[in-house]
């Protein structure tokens, strides 16, 4: 394929890109901390009980308060991806799975990770990295709802006991949470490794600015994305958007 020249689409507006790195940073101290209050593996000076570890520095219910502080930002930040969601089209990366291009998507970039193919045509956002966004948003929601469940029980006659108590319930009691939530924890663990290793993947073969792409919010193609419509959904909005591109690009 032949290449043109290289043309800056502005596609991830601030919010998305704040809550991914707040999501980012919350997700690591949330796995960190959360193996910590698992599996406690520093003995303290005090003995084997982590409670008094190293002076309250590394105890647990320091290591807890981390924990919550974390996943309250967390919480935050996913509020901020909806509010995105809402407002910019350029965020709207949801799967559109009722559509033939989703599912080319899929083909092609199956053939290209797989080292099938050397090439596939240009997306804003490929469909596995879409559907791969969709299942992390479930595994977030699912930490979120077990992880309250669990943080609330601390006084059962709270409001927030009321809210997320039933979670216990419908999961057969608090134990089984606890396990659903580590193993969750472990499924995003995993996707934090395979998307690290793709968007650096993607930044030496394909040279998009996957990486810079959450600094500035801009991708660099050297050809139109198959994927245009989803930031604009007809030839007259494309225009728009290119002469709003033009704009932002002459005012940064």
């Amino acid at each position: 394929m032949s290449e043109g020249p290289v043309k800056e689409y502005y596609i991830y507006s601030p919010w998305l890109r704040i809550f991914h790195w707040l999501m980012a940073i919350s997700v690591g101290v949330l796995f960190a901390t959360g193996l910590y209050i698992g599996n406690p593996f520093f003995i303290g000076t005090q003995g084997v009980e982590p409670t008094f570890a190293v002076q309250k520095l590394l105890s647990m219910e320091t290591i807890r308060y981390i924990h919550f502080f974390a996943a309250f930002v967390l919480t935050a930040a996913f509020i901020l991806r909806i509010y995105g969601f809402a407002v910019n089209r350029g965020d709207r990366l949801l799967p559109r799975f009722w559509t033939a291009l989703y599912w080319q998507g899929i083909v092609e970039m199956l053939k290209h990770y797989l080292f099938l193919s050397a090439e596939h045509r240009p997306f804003l956002r490929n469909s596995l990295a879409r559907s791969a966004y969709l299942g992390v948003y479930v595994l977030l929601v699912i930490e979120a709802l077990t992880g309250f469940a669990m943080y609330v029980m601390v006084n059962p006659n709270s409001l927030g006991a009321k809210l997320f108590g039933p979670v216990n319930g419908f999961l057969g009691g608090e134990y089984t949470v606890h396990i659903v939530h580590h193993y969750v924890a472990w499924l995003l663990a995993i996707f934090v490794i395979v998307h690290v290793y793709l968007v650096v993947r993607a930044d030496f073969m394909e040279r998009e600015g996957e990486a810079s792409s959450m600094l500035s919010g801009v991708k660099f193609y050297a050809h139109k994305p198959a994927d245009i419509g989803d930031i604009a959904d007809d030839s007259d909005k494309q225009a728009n958007y290119g002469t709003r591109h033009r704009q932002y690009t002459a005012q940064g």
